[in-house]
C-alpha cells in the first residue's frame, strides 16, 4: 500500500511532472486525490493520476493546478458517491457523513494570494488535513470544527467534496 504524501515541496522537482511545472509547485490537486484514495484503502499510482487530471485541461496542462471540479468528477466517474458543498457551515457534517474530503480554498498572505486542495478525514472527533502546508510532516490537526479552523485561518473561495467509498 502506498504512503500518503505530507509535503507535496519535497517531491524532487524532475519527480512527477505536472505541465511544464514540478508537482511540488502545482501538484496539491492530485496530491490531495492520491491521499484521499490511499486513506480508502485504494493502490494508487501518481503517473496514472497525473496523466488524467493534465487532460482535463488540455492546453493548459497541469501548469496552474487542478481544475476547481477536477476531484469531484474524478470521483464521481469512478463509481463513489459525491457531495459538493460551498456553504462553510455545512463543513462539519458533510465530513462526518462521508469517509474522506477534498478540500480547495484560497488565501491571501499580504500581497501574496494562492490556492490548495487537501485532502480532510474527521477521526475521533478532530479533522485532520494532508499536505496541508509547507511544513507538513505528517497529517494536521484543524481542531473540532472544520468551519472554525477554516474562519480563523481566512480562507476562502471554499469547497468541500465528500466522498463515500464505492464499495459501501
Amino acid at each position: 500500500m502506498r504512503e500518503f504524501i505530507y509535503n507535496q515541496k519535497k517531491i524532487p522537482k524532475s519527480q512527477w511532472r505536472y505541465g511544464f511545472r514540478s508537482s511540488a509547485a502545482t501538484g496539491c490537486g492530485w496530491i490531495a486525490v492520491y491521499n484521499a484514495l490511499v486513506f480508502m484503502g485504494y493502490q494508487v499510482y501518481p503517473e496514472r493520476l497525473i496523466r488524467y487530471f493534465k487532460r482535463q485541461m488540455p492546453l493548459i496542462n497541469g501548469n496552474f493546478g487542478t481544475v476547481i471540479w477536477g476531484p469531484a468528477l474524478f470521483f464521481k466517474k469512478r463509481g463513489f458517491d459525491v457531495k459538493i458543498s460551498v456553504r462553510r457551515k455545512m463543513y462539519d457534517k458533510l465530513l462526518q457523513d462521508s469517509d474522506v474530503c477534498v478540500m480547495f480554498y484560497h488565501w491571501r498572505n499580504k500581497w501574496k494570494f494562492g490556492a490548495h486542495f487537501v485532502a480532510v478525514t474527521h477521526q475521533d472527533g478532530k479533522y485532520i488535513g494532508y499536505n496541508t502546508y509547507v511544513n507538513s510532516v505528517g497529517p494536521d490537526e484543524y481542531g473540532e470544527s472544520l468551519s472554525a479552523f477554516l474562519k480563523k485561518k481566512k480562507y476562502f473561495g471554499t469547497v468541500l467534496i465528500g466522498i463515500r467509498n464505492k464499495s459501501m
